[in-house]
């Protein structure tokens, strides 16, 4: 199984050269950018209420991409095919670092196996941290992306946002996009979705077993420890009843020198209604 990457990188300010890279784009603080059109998708940034806590001010915005219909484009780890978006941030004043969040995806058949990401719109949060709290922020970005339907299209879109403290007229849609964030939990965690065991099958090819408590049809994705990993995609099995789903996934598409001992291995659990994301590590 080819490995394919699929970790996002986020970087604060650095060289102001950098930023001159990108095209020249207004920076008038605003809840909204243009929209920056591409094949069969665009993509935005829009602004939500800044946050302010012991950790000082955290602003808050999200990555918005449009899709064509019956065009889908892909999650932190894209499954099967496909290669992830790529964040590059560099560009950005006023910043010491950019979180990106990624709300819970769906899995969907592109032709060449069964991949990982959204489909029609979504929006990906960002969490800001700035350098200087009481200076303006102004988050600038270079998204590198595929867009897929029967054939994928490597496309990239630049967009820049000043942020303001007016109240975001996104702010519903961004606080419903970071609702799909999965939680983090733990094995055995209470909770209406839970990750409930997970355990190593011996045998020809070694494999995990994953139960999955849920009151409705769930799904799971696993990722390994690092982009050098391709594990394949958890499919669900015949398993114990009450509410309980299980899937199991060969512990296949290893780097050649990857040890698995110890190995964290991470779990999303994803329903309709809710998601959570468990980490485990091998034997």
């Amino acid at each position: 199984m080819p490995v394919r990457p699929f970790h996002f990188f986020a970087t604060g300010a650095v060289l102001a050269a950098v930023g001159c890279l990108l095209p020249a784009m207004s920076t008038k603080a605003a809840d909204v950018s243009e929209w920056d059109r591409q094949q069969h998708s665009a993509v935005r940034l829009i602004s939500g209420q800044p946050e302010r806590g012991r950790e000082g001010t955290i602003w808050r915005a999200g990555v918005e991409i449009r899709l064509e219909e019956g065009w889908k484009t892909y999650w932190r780890y894209p499954g099967d095919s496909g290669i992830p978006p790529r964040f590059n941030f560099s560009g950005s004043t006023n910043v010491r670092d950019i979180r990106v969040l990624w709300p819970a995806p769906m899995r969907f058949s592109d032709g060449a196996g069964i991949s990982i990401g959204y489909a029609d719109r979504v929006i990906l949060p960002l969490r800001i941290r700035p350098r200087d709290p009481g200076s303006p922020v102004t988050v600038r970005l270079k998204l590198d992306y595929a867009v897929c339907e029967k054939l994928c299209v490597p496309v990239d879109a630049s967009v820049a946002l000043a942020l303001s403290e007016t109240k975001s007229p996104h702010e519903d849609l961004l606080r419903a996009s970071e609702a799909r964030v999965p939680r983090k939990a733990l094995i055995g965690d209470d909770g209406p979705l839970a990750i409930t065991a997970v355990r190593r099958q011996s045998g020809e090819k070694s494999r995990i077993l994953v139960d999955v408590r849920t009151p409705e049809i769930a799904d799971l994705f696993a990722e390994g420890p690092n982009e050098r990993w391709s594990l394949p995609l958890p499919q669900a099995i015949s398993g114990p009843e009450g509410g309980i789903m299980r899937f199991a996934f060969a512990l296949d598409g290893m780097p050649p020198d990857a040890k698995t001992a110890g190995a964290q291995v991470t779990l999303t659990a994803v329903s309709s209604s809710d998601a959570v994301e468990v980490a485990f590590y091998l034997d």
